[in-house]
Parts: C-alpha cells; sequence; structure tokens
C-alpha cells in the first residue's frame, strides 16, 4: 500500500452512535477535500444527503487507518445480517472491508500471521457468497491503479471460493483454508519495486524473471512468519503453475500442482484479463474463456474451465463458447 493511500468507507456503515471519531473526507479526482472534522458528528442527514449526490463512499486519512480496519471488521458480520441493507449495500461492505485489510496486510507483512483476522474475513465472504445467488456481480467495484492488486485479490477469492463449492465438496474449514490461500495469492509481490509493479510499457527478460520470483517469495516468508497450513501455502506458491509444465516457479505440473492452486491459478488469469488494466481493456468473459481454451492449451483443467463458464458467462454466451 502506497504512502498518502485514503481508506474508502461506505456511506451505509458509517453508524453515527458507533463510528470512530476521525475527519472524513471526500474525493475529488486525486485530492481529498475534507467533509467533517474530527469532532463533529456524522447523522442520518448527511448519509442521505451524500446519497443523494451519488457518493457512496468517503475517505479516512492513513493515520486513522488502524481504528478504521478494526470497526469495520469487527461489524462487518453484523452488517451483513442487517436485512434492511439489500445485496448491493452488503457487496459494497464486504468489499471495502476485504480491500482494506488486504491492503493492511501487505502495508504491514507481520500482519499477516494473525490467522484469525484472516479467517474472520473470508467466513463473513463466505456467508454473503452463500446468501446472494448474484452475489458475483453484485460485489462493487472500486478500481484505483493505486490498489489494483488489492482489488484482484478479492476477485480471485470470490470467484475462486464459488468454483470450488461447486467443483468439490470441501468441509468449511478447508474452504477457509483457501479463501486465506487465495486473498494472499499475490503476497510476494511486496519484495517487488513499485516502479517494476506499474510498468506499462514492454518487461526485460530481467523484469520478468523478478516478478515470476513473487510466488516463491510470498511462500517462504508466510512459511516463516504465519501459521498458515499448506493448503493455504500452497495456492501462494503454485498459483502461476501450470497443468502442461509451462507455469512458474517450479515448472510442475498435472497433479503436482495442489487441486486449490489450480482454482486459484484458473481464477487468478481470468480475472486478470477480465479487469482494465493501463494500456490494455478488460476483456468480456465468453472472451476470456475462449482466450484460456485455445491460446492457453492445456494449461488448466478442462472440467474446472466449464464450471467456471457456468459461474461467469450468461447461457447465450455458453452457447457460443
Amino acid at each position: 500500500m502506497q504512502q498518502g493511500y485514503y481508506v474508502p468507507v461506505t456511506i451505509e456503515s458509517i453508524e453515527p452512535d458507533l463510528f470512530p471519531d476521525v475527519a472524513l473526507y471526500l474525493r475529488s479526482g486525486r485530492n481529498y477535500v475534507l467533509y467533517k472534522s474530527n469532532g463533529r458528528s456524522f447523522n442520518k442527514q448527511d448519509a442521505q444527503r451524500l446519497m443523494a449526490n451519488s457518493t457512496d463512499l468517503l475517505y479516512v486519512s492513513p493515520a486513522d487507518m488502524e481504528v478504521i480496519n478494526q470497526y469495520m471488521e469487527a461489524n462487518a458480520e453484523r452488517f451483513l445480517a442487517n436485512e434492511s441493507f439489500d445485496g448491493k449495500t452488503k457487496g459494497k461492505i464486504i468489499y471495502q472491508t476485504s480491500i482494506n485489510f488486504v491492503g493492511d496486510i501487505f502495508q504491514h507483512p507481520k500482519k499477516a500471521g494473525d490467522c484469525q483476522r484472516s479467517k474472520r474475513l473470508i467466513e463473513n465472504l463466505m456467508s454473503y457468497l452463500a446468501s446472494d445467488r448474484d452475489a458475483l456481480q453484485s460485489l462493487e467495484t472500486v478500481m484505483s491503479r493505486n490498489y489494483y492488486t488489492f482489488v484482484h485479490s478479492l476477485q480471485v477469492t470470490a470467484l475462486s471460493l464459488l468454483l470450488h463449492a461447486e467443483a468439490y465438496m470441501l468441509a468449511r474449514d478447508e474452504m477457509v483454508d483457501v479463501g486465506i490461500g487465495t486473498l494472499l495469492h499475490d503476497f510476494g509481490k511486496i519484495f517487488i519495486p513499485a516502479e517494476l509493479l506499474n510498468k506499462t510499457g514492454k518487461l526485460t527478460d530481467e523484469e520478468v524473471a523478478i516478478i515470476r520470483r513473487h510466488p516463491q517469495e510470498g511462500y517462504a516468508y508466510l512459511k516463516e512468519n504465519t501459521s498458515l497450513n499448506e493448503i493455504s501455502l500452497a495456492i501462494v506458491r503454485d498459483h502461476h503453475e501450470r497443468l502442461n509444465g509451462n507455469g512458474y516457479p517450479r515448472g510442475i505440473k498435472a497433479e503436482e500442482i495442489s487441486r486449490s492452486a489450480q482454482v486459484g491459478g484458473l481464477c487468478d488469469v481470468y480475472c486478470t484479463l477480465t479487469i482494465d488494466r493501463s494500456g490494455r481493456p478488460a476483456l468480456p468473459p465468453y472472451l476470456t474463456l475462449q482466450v484460456m481454451r485455445n491460446e492457453m492449451k492445456d494449461a488448466f483443467d478442462k472440467r474446472l474451465l466449464d464450471i467456471l463458464e457456468g459461474l461467469t458467462c450468461s447461457d447465450e454466451q455458453q452457447q457460443i463458447l
């Protein structure tokens, strides 16, 4: 997470009697304008006025990030159980809570060792996905190049959980392990210089080699400094491995790759291709599946591709495929 990153908070989650007393900001382009100073209350009229003007997010300064993350994570389960919130609103809340969580972990790597915190977040995400058949579509996309990796991590996690639920009969504890592993699958990128991660031009062979170290470096750090189990760790290390042996960092193939790492890798590629990035527009789901079937031949399990198609493409698009 870059210095100066302001933490987004959904309007619906700002409860006047419970929300921490911090300054709140509006975003204007790349600037943040003070909306409410410390010491002034935020009431229902504020919320109604902002939402009437199509403002659904406020921001807090990096200095207040710790207390805001604690508030959001402590209340996420209650927000998701609130029947006055529709699926879209709940999606916004779990989306922002999850993105802020990943950003916090990436800025403070030692916090990755708090497995109970990770478990609570994944359980809330699982509950949300199970409660709404359109949950994946309801997750609000709040895109910013500054935290592309965090947004991507959540998208991969949500899709991976849904695909695991369709493909395998997993116990709830194993599903939580899957969720933690996919949420942290790109953790190793904290060891890559930001200018290299954000580079838009063609990478040199040396730069490619540096980036390709991130799965192993993320795995090594998490194995040494956390109590994550092998299901989670295997996803971090092996999500770029491919069935045909053309992946990295180890070049393993087929059954050598754990099934959860196979799913994580599949979802990682799908989410990468279906999101806008500088210099490359997003592909629609059905074209993404075509690319993965035809241009990445034998890289992914065909059964998993079929399930992914069912989860992401309309009936009309599936007929095209």
